[in-house]
């Protein structure tokens, strides 16, 4: 992978994180030496799960004072959860980031370590211009574990029953093979629309063709939709919405939570399609019957549309890694580091079925949905961070609402570009 993609994205937009997972909160103790840590992660599941489980085992057996306390809570928890721990001053010592405006908010408000001079220089080797996602002012607040660009994966085999023998390129040629799907008595797009960001993605896609690149890094400085490209993009997700491309149900179906939830509708061959990031082939995997990838995943590009000013190929994407509080023992940049080990990488990529972003670690990605996933990043112009994350979490959280409503029948394009507006304001 190019770091330089990475950098792109950086350069584009601020850096910001999403909380994820923990113990009860609460930071770290020292009594006579001997350290007590919490940590908060997204994993509540399978193979992800036993690999926090085994690092933290790891870490404990190679620092003997240190005890790293583990609660695994549901992604769609973790904001909100986060938010309440550093307001209250019970924050965890180590928590998920994801780059954007959320991380901004709570370096500003003093609640993040410095990790600048914490971070070894093999760990600053390995991750290259990763690290620069998480940078704020120039100092580094983050350590990135995973790179997560988007695209739709696919079931070959459901676009074969369908007689769809390319991948489509352009909106028109999507509807087409849509239209094509459910002929065949196939729900085209799986889309959980119950957990709001899914369906916000789609959003930000389209604005991503609609809007250039220089005007979505002024929405990333002043937190404003004022351009026309922004209600452009709703009206050409409205118009796309007319041509019922999601399962029965999406306002209701969740993301990531069992069979019924739209990766699980993927997994078990129920829809043909799902809009996500690179951690979808191990939420997928751990949804089939047998819980094995599955075994004819593809992935293409989201489509291109005439007439934006984005530009041909571009990409949404981020970042997952993880933080410090500002509060915590010394042990904390030590377990960061750690993880960013090259053989640490490598499991993390095996367990989560991912991009690890750690470029030593990179050749155990095999899956093939993710080879063409990394091809397409490689080529990419530039690389956009997820609008929620970019815009902050009020912000953010207001676009995903007004994304819904509109998808609902209760919202339109010019109320998206209120909502954001308005939350503006409002920060």
């Amino acid at each position: 992978m190019k770091a330089k993609k990475l950098l792109s994205a950086a350069a584009i937009l601020a850096a910001g994180a999403l909380a994820l997972g923990g113990c009860s909160a609460g930071g770290s103790s020292d009594n006579g030496g001997k350290v007590t840590m919490t940590f908060w992660h997204n994993s509540t599941t399978g193979d992800g799960k036993a690999y926090w489980q085994k690092m933290v085992k790891d870490f404990e057996s190679a620092h003997k004072n240190v005890t790293i306390n583990i609660q695994a809570i549901q992604n769609e928890e973790m904001d909100g959860k986060l938010q309440t721990a550093l307001n209250s001053g019970d924050a965890p010592d180590i928590f998920m980031a994801r780059g954007g405006g959320k991380l901004a908010a709570i370096v500003a408000a003093g609640k993040v370590m410095d990790l600048t001079d914490k971070l070894t220089a093999a760990t600053k080797k390995s991750l290259g211009g990763t690290l620069d996602s998480f940078k704020i002012d120039g100092k580094n607040y983050g350590l990135p574990t995973s790179v997560l660009p988007e695209g739709i994966y696919y079931s070959t085999d459901l676009f074969t029953q369908a007689g769809i023998t390319d991948t489509p390129t352009t909106i028109d040629e999507l509807e087409a093979d849509n239209a094509k799907l459910k002929a065949a008595g196939i729900a085209p797009i799986a889309l959980g629309a119950k957990d709001a960001w899914p369906a916000a993605h789609w959003y930000y896609n389209f604005a991503l063709r609609a809007c250039s690149q220089k005007v979505i890094a002024k929405a990333s400085a002043d937190l404003t939709f004022d351009d026309p490209c922004w209600e452009k993009a709703g009206d050409q997700l409205a118009d796309f919405i007319k041509s019922s491309p999601y399962n029965d149900g999406f306002l209701t179906t969740s993301a990531q939570q069992g069979a019924g939830s739209s990766a699980g509708l993927l997994a078990n061959h129920k829809a043909a399609m799902e809009l996500m990031g690179a951690w979808d082939p191990g939420v997928i995997a751990s949804l089939t019957p047998d819980t094995k990838p599955l075994a004819d995943l593809g992935w293409f590009p989201f489509p291109n549309i005439d007439g934006g000013d984005g530009g041909k190929d571009a990409m949404m994407g981020g970042l997952d890694g993880f933080s410090c509080s500002v509060d915590a023992p010394s042990a904390c940049p030590d377990f960061l580091n750690f993880i960013a080990e090259k053989k640490n990488q490598e499991a993390y990529a095996t367990a989560f079925q991912t991009i690890p972003a750690s470029q030593e670690a990179q050749d155990v990605v095999t899956d093939p949905s993710l080879k063409l996933l990394l091809d397409a990043y490689n080529k990419a112009p530039y690389v956009t961070l997820w609008l929620d994350t970019m815009l902050g979490q009020n912000v953010g959280n207001a676009l995903n609402v007004a994304v819904v409503n509109l998808m609902a029948g209760q919202g339109t394009a010019k109320d998206i570009v209120k909502a954001v507006n308005d939350a503006a304001k409002k920060s």
